[in-house]
C-alpha cells in the first residue's frame, strides 16, 4: 500500500470470527515472514483496523493514524525523510483460535508534498502583459541557481557565462522577447525586401512591439449547467407567444415535456422532449430489474400562450401480451416476481395555430414478470382542431425528414398503400423479415437472405425473387405532400416502374445445374424531391418523382469439394436513394460562358469579371461610402504611377 487507507473484502460468513492487525518482521537467516498468531488486536503502533460486517462479505480497512507531513524546524509527530513509512502488517481473521485467512500488507508512504507553514506576504508583481512581457527570460527555470546556457539569467555570474557564452540560447526562449518585427526599418537587410519598403516602413523601439498584443486577460467565466429549463420571465404576462414547428414543448415547472425516444444510435433515451407537430411511434424494450416510470401523468403542459393544460389520460388493460413480449428466458411459475407495469403510452396533441389545445393519452398496462423482456410502445401524434376523420392539416405541408413517405394504391378500393424496405431478424431469411416504412431525407440500405436449392428452376427462382421485392412496394403512387389527399389525384406522383426483363423474351435458364443468370436480386428505389418553399423558415419538401428498377445478377450454387442435395443462399437487397434537385431548372449558359472559360468565376481562382466587386452595391463587407473612397485612391495611386512613368518626364 502507498497511501494512508486501504480496503479489503473477507468472503464468507462473519458471525464468531475475531480481525486482527499485527506489525511482522522477517527471520534474519531465512528471510521468511514470521506468521503471526491469533492473540492481536485491532489497533497496532499507528495502525487502526475496522471491520464492516455484510451478508456474506465483510469490508475490512486498514487505516494509518500517524501524521504525514515533513518536519519543519522545531516541530515533533512529523516525517523526518520523504520515506515516511516502511512497515510490514499481518491482517488475520481467527475463529475459536483456528486461523481462516491472514493477509501480508507491505507499506511504503511517503510524506505530503504540500506545504503548509508560514507563507511569505511579499507578492510577486506581475507585469502588465500590454505592456511588457510577462516572461522576460523564459529559460530561467530554476530559482536560486544558474541555468546553463541561459544567458538572461540574473542568477549567472560573468564567470559562469564564459563557460557557455558561444552556446547561448537563442530565440524568444533564451530572452529574446520583443524580436524585430517585418515592418521595422532596421529589418530591411532581411532578403527580398521589396522596392518600396523604405516608404511604408516603420521606425519604432522594440519596447512597443506588435508582439505585446498576443495575449489573454484570463477572465474567467462562470460555468453553466442547467437542467431541461429555460430561464424564468420575471415580468408579468404571458410566457410564450406560441410554439413553433420542432420548439420543445414546455411544462409548468418550466422544464421540457419529456417521453422517451429512439436516438440515432438506435438506442432509446427516456427523458427526450417532444418537439411541437412531430410526430413519432418508437419502442423500446426493457424488463422488470430496469423498468423505470416515465413523467407523472399530472404534469400540467404549457398551452403556448402561458396558460396551463392537464393531460386527459385514460387507462386500459392488455389483453394480448404477445404483442409486446418479445422473448422469455424462462417459464412463469407460481414464485415469479409479477409487476404491474406501462406497456403503451399514446399521446393525441390538439393543436390550432401556434397553440395546444388538449392532450389525450391513452395508457395501456400489464403485468411483466420477471424474466420476461418488453417492448414498450410510445406513440405522439399531432391532430389538428379543423381536422376532419383521418385528413390532418399541419403547418408545413411538406414533408420533413424522418417522417415516412406517404403511398397510396390508386388500383384498389382501399387506396391505403405502403412503401418498406426490410428489417430482418434471426438468421436474416426472408420468410421471418419484417417490414419498416421508407424514411423520408433518409438514404437506406437493407436487404434478407432467401434460401434455394441446388436443384432450383431459374424461372421460378426469377418470380420468387420478383414477388419478394415487389412485396415491399404496396403502392401505384407517392404522396407529393406529407398531407396528400387520398381524393385528389394531383396530390400524387405515379411510381416509375423498369422490369427486370421482358416476359416475352425468352431468358435462357442455362445447361448448367446451380447457375441462373438475370436474377433481379437487388430493388433500386429512387426518389426526387426539392425544395418548393418556406413555412415559417422551414423549408417545404414535396416529392417530384419516384422511379423503381432491378438490377440482375448471376447466382451459383455454393458447396465445398462434393455437392449434395443441400440448401445455398441468395442474399436479395433493396436500397432506397433520395435525390434533391432545384425547384427551377438552372440558368443556360450563355456563348461566351462556353467559348471563354478562363473568365468564368467557377472554373478559375482568378475571377476577371469580379475585379471592381468591392464597388458595387452586392460588397456587403464594409460600408459602401468607405469602398468609394478607397476605390478612388487606389485609381489615384495607379494615375499617379501612370503618369510618373511617361517617357516625356524623362526629357526634362
Amino acid at each position: 500500500m502507498s497511501g494512508p487507507r486501504v480496503n479489503s473484502f473477507f468472503l464468507g460468513n462473519s458471525s464468531g470470527v475475531n480481525f486482527s492487525i499485527s506489525l511482522s518482521s522477517a527471520d534474519e537467516e531465512t528471510g521468511k515472514l514470521q506468521l503471526a498468531n491469533c492473540s492481536g488486536s485491532k489497533t497496532v503502533g499507528d495502525w487502526n483496523l475496522n471491520v464492516t460486517p455484510g451478508m456474506n462479505t465483510s469490508k475490512v480497512t486498514i487505516s494509518l493514524t500517524r501524521n504525514l507531513q515533513l518536519c519543519l524546524p522545531n516541530a515533533t509527530d512529523c516525517c523526518t525523510t520523504p520515506l515516511c513509512v516502511v512497515e510490514t502488517l499481518q491482517v488475520l481473521a481467527c475463529r475459536d483460535s483456528v486461523m481462516l485467512a491472514h493477509l501480508p500488507i507491505q507499506a511504503e508512504i511517503y510524506a505530503n508534498s504540500s506545504f503548509t507553514g508560514n507563507v511569505s506576504e511579499n507578492a510577486t508583481i506581475i507585469p502588465n502583459q500590454v505592456f511588457q512581457p510577462l516572461g522576460s527570460c523564459p529559460c530561467d527555470l530554476t530559482a536560486g541557481a544558474c541555468d546553463v546556457r541561459c544567458c538572461c539569467d540574473l542568477e549567472c555570474t560573468p564567470d559562469l557565462k564564459q563557460l557557455f557564452n558561444e552556446s547561448c540560447f537563442t530565440g524568444v526562449f533564451g530572452g529574446d522577447v520583443n524580436p524585430p518585427f517585418d515592418q521595422l526599418c532596421s529589418s530591411q537587410s532581411m532578403e527580398y525586401t521589396p522596392d518600396w519598403f523604405p516608404f511604408l516602413c516603420v521606425q519604432s523601439s522594440l519596447n512597443n512591439t506588435p508582439f505585446l498584443g498576443y495575449f489573454y486577460h484570463g477572465s474567467i467565466s462562470t460555468p453553466r449547467l442547467p437542467p431541461f429549463k429555460i430561464p424564468l420571465q420575471t415580468s408579468p404576462g404571458k410566457l410564450f407567444n406560441g410554439y413553433r414547428q420542432g420548439d420543445p414543448i414546455m411544462t409548468e415547472e418550466n422544464e421540457y415535456f419529456t417521453i422517451p425516444q429512439q436516438s440515432i444510435a438506435g438506442q432509446c433515451v427516456g427523458n427526450a422532449p417532444v418537439a411541437y407537430l412531430q410526430n413519432f411511434d418508437v419502442k423500446c424494450l426493457t424488463d422488470l430489474a430496469s423498468y423505470k416510470e416515465g413523467l407523472l401523468r399530472d404534469v400540467r403542459i404549457n398551452s403556448g400562450t402561458g396558460d396551463f393544460i392537464q393531460q386527459n389520460v385514460i387507462y386500459r388493460t392488455i389483453t394480448d401480451l404477445g404483442k409486446f413480449i418479445t422473448e422469455s428466458e424462462s417459464l412463469r411459475t407460481a414464485e415469479v416476481l409479477c409487476q404491474n407495469v406501462t406497456f403503451a403510452e399514446h399521446y393525441t396533441f390538439i393543436w390550432k395555430d401556434k397553440n395546444i389545445e388538449q392532450i389525450n393519452v391513452t395508457v395501456f398496462l400489464g403485468s411483466l414478470c420477471d424474466g420476461e423482456i418488453l417492448a414498450q410502445r410510445f406513440t405522439v401524434k399531432f391532430q389538428s382542431l379543423k381536422s376532419t376523420n383521418a385528413t390532418e392539416l399541419f403547418g408545413n405541408p411538406g414533408y420533413q425528414v424522418g417522417k415516412p413517405v406517404k403511398a397510396a394504391n390508386m388500383n384498389a378500393s382501399d387506396t391505403f398503400g405502403s412503401l418498406n424496405i426490410w428489417q430482418p431478424a434471426g438468421r436474416g431469411l426472408c420468410t421471418l423479415a419484417t417490414y419498416t416504412p421508407v424514411l423520408f431525407g433518409l438514404d437506406s440500405f437493407s436487404g434478407c437472405v432467401l434460401e434455394v436449392g441446388i436443384n432450383e428452376d431459374c424461372s421460378f427462382l426469377r418470380g420468387n425473387v420478383t414477388e419478394k421485392l415487389n412485396s415491399l412496394i404496396q403502392a401505384t403512387h407517392i404522396g407529393r405532400r406529407d398531407n396528400s389527399s387520398y381524393s385528389d389525384l394531383n396530390d400524387w406522383v405515379e411510381i416509375i416502374r423498369l422490369d427486370p426483363f421482358n416476359s416475352d423474351i425468352n431468358v435462357s435458364s442455362g445447361n448448367l445445374k446451380g447457375i441462373c443468370p438475370d436474377i433481379p436480386a437487388n430493388l433500386n428505389i429512387r426518389i426526387i424531391f426539392a425544395d418548393v418553399g418556406a413555412v415559417q423558415g422551414i423549408p417545404r419538401q414535396e416529392i417530384l418523382a419516384v422511379q423503381i428498377s432491378y438490377s440482375t445478377v448471376i447466382w451459383q450454387f455454393q458447396c465445398g469439394l462434393i455437392c449434395e442435395n443441400s440448401i445455398s443462399f441468395l442474399p436479395i437487397t433493396a436500397s432506397v436513394q433520395f435525390i434533391k434537385v432545384p425547384a427551377q431548372p438552372p440558368i443556360p449558359m450563355t456563348r461566351f460562358q462556353i467559348n471563354y472559360t478562363e473568365f468564368d468565376c467557377n472554373r478559375n481562382d482568378v475571377c476577371w469579371p469580379q475585379l471592381f466587386y468591392p464597388l458595387t452595391r452586392f460588397y456587403t463587407g464594409e460600408p459602401y461610402s468607405h469602398c468609394l473612397a478607397k476605390g478612388l485612391s487606389l485609381a489615384f495611386l495607379v494615375l499617379l504611377a501612370a503618369i510618373m512613368n511617361n517617357p516625356w518626364f524623362s526629357k526634362l
